[in-house]
């Protein structure tokens, strides 16, 4: 599947299990299953970094969207930097921090749908934490289980339903 039709379907906003034939004008082989996961983790001065990947063989797209990062109870009142570290578009491992959370001043951050593609690696660069880092985990798998026969005869039952179209009828002049 081609990077850009993974990507439109993967920036659907539906919360639960869809099955969809396309997306708009975009026409996909197969019948598409996007799932949607809710991820969380913690990242502390026990647990310094957290790594989120996929199976190598599956053969869905997997998306990752940050939705919050925030202190969480026992956090001091210091700087937590949080870093994370994930391929850039030419494939280079690359780290950008992208928090800087103090208790006292900025103890939350949105990250409204921050899109990341695993494997990605949570840091708790300094602090000590405990920060909680929430978003979704999002999958797109398109089985191309269908067959031409198939759709033909879905095509055919189509067009029977449609009624069709009858040229207006002309009204009479008035007065």
């Amino acid at each position: 599947m081609a990077a850009g039709a993974a990507a439109a379907l993967a920036f659907l906003s539906q919360e639960s299990r869809v099955r969809v034939g396309g997306v708009g004008g975009l026409r996909v082989p197969g019948p598409v299953t996007m799932d949607s996961f809710f991820f969380g983790c913690e990242l502390s001065g026990h647990t310094r970094s957290f790594t989120f990947k996929v199976e190598e063989e599956d053969d869905a797209e997997h998306m990752l969207a940050l939705t919050m990062l925030c202190l969480t109870e026992g956090a001091k009142d210091e700087c937590n930097v949080i870093e994370v570290v994930a391929r850039n578009h030419d494939h280079q491992e690359i780290a950008v921090p992208v928090a800087n959370l103090k208790l006292s001043c900025q103890p939350m951050l949105s990250l409204d749908d921050f899109q990341l593609q695993p494997p990605v690696t949570f840091r708790l660069k300094s602090g000590s934490g405990p920060v909680r880092i929430t978003g979704r985990h999002q999958i797109v798998t398109i089985s191309n289980d269908v067959s031409e026969g198939e759709s033909e005869d879905d095509n055919e039952e189509e067009e029977a339903d449609l009624c069709p179209i009858l040229p207006a009828k002309k009204q009479g002049s008035r007065p």
